[in-house]
């Protein structure tokens, strides 16, 4: 089986992912292609629906597609949400960072937005 997201075609954000049967992927040399499934799944849900195939195991696009997450068409990967607007992409890691790096003393941190700095949570502080 395959797996495709929908996704919107203003901000690449995923909608849904469905299944599509393998026998719909093939050609008539009996290749995978990713095309007979966009194709496929547009005749089910509409032309104008845009979709990229996603796999389990990160083989395709860097990682399974869920919805919310984005694609980015220029590193041709599903990213996953964008946790805070100060995030930035760390585009060798497919992954969101924060500005700062969080201490690596051994205690619990959370990232605060307003002051853009990690803290501890207040139920740690004092303890």
């Amino acid at each position: 089986m395959a797996h495709f997201a929908e996704v919107e075609e203003d901000t690449y954000k995923v909608l849904r992912v469905v299944v599509v049967d393998d026998d719909v992927l093939r050609d008539a040399d009996g290749r995978h292609n990713e095309l007979l499934g966009q194709t496929y799944l547009q005749k089910i849900f509409g032309r104008e629906t845009l979709w990229f195939q996603t796999s389990y195991n990160g083989t395709l696009r860097v990682r399974y597609a869920g919805v919310g997450y984005t694609y980015n068409k220029e590193l041709d990967a599903f990213l996953t949400p964008r946790p805070f607007l100060s995030w930035l992409l760390n585009e060798e890691k497919y992954a969101w960072e924060p500005p700062v790096d969080m201490p690596e003393d051994g205690n619990r941190y959370v990232w605060n937005e307003v002051i853009m700095e990690w803290q501890q949570p207040e139920e740690e502080v004092g303890e």
